[in-house]
């Protein structure tokens, strides 16, 4: 018996679809995203999310993203950026296209800190859709789809919200499964 309260004590229970500590922080990308850290500090610890914490460092918003806040962060994974046509993640890394990386990226980034609760609210408010400016200054439109939050971008791409609520020190984060794109 003493040996179950043991094991208690360091498994993780999976919730609604997220993996989550005990103490109250949630697995992403195989790595424990603790409340207390920042978006920059958490990313970096992801499995997940490489492609997008180089994309930050390159595109010079560590600094912006480690900042109070607070930030609501539509992360996309890895595999989302392969999503992408071949050759445009390395393009955008390149330092003549910083300007172009850092509207995309800002692009996944709405000042304040909207939990999913928040989110969901607002789309039933709004009739089914909800309207989000970005820190980039463009739009981002939130839907619900078959009991999932779904983000549609100004050129149509759809991207589903996968792990919603990821607390962090200056915001939340939710893991998205497609990079969303400004308008050109």
């Amino acid at each position: 018996m003493r040996n179950l309260k043991l094991l208690g004590i360091f498994c993780f229970l999976f919730i609604g679809g997220t993996l989550m500590a005990q103490n109250g922080s949630t697995m992403v990308g195989g790595a424990e995203m603790y409340p207390s850290k920042n978006i920059v500090e958490n990313a970096s610890q992801s499995n997940d999310h490489t492609t997008l914490v180089a994309a930050v460092k390159a595109a010079g918003l560590v600094e912006t993203l480690q900042s109070e806040g607070p930030f609501t962060v539509f992360a996309p994974t890895n595999a989302a950026f392969e999503k992408l046509p071949a050759g445009t993640v390395e393009t955008l890394l390149k330092p003549e296209n910083k300007e172009k990386l850092q509207a995309v990226l800002t692009y996944h980034v709405i000042a304040g800190d909207f939990k999913a609760k928040d989110v969901v609210a607002a789309i039933k408010n709004g009739d089914g859709k909800a309207t989000f400016e970005t820190v980039q200054g463009g739009k981002l439109y939130a839907m619900m789809e078959d009991g999932k939050v779904k983000l549609k971008d100004a050129s149509g791409n759809v991207a589903t919200v996968t792990v919603a609520d990821v607390n962090q020190s200056n915001g939340v984060v939710h893991v998205i499964d497609t990079v969303v794109l400004p308008g050109k």
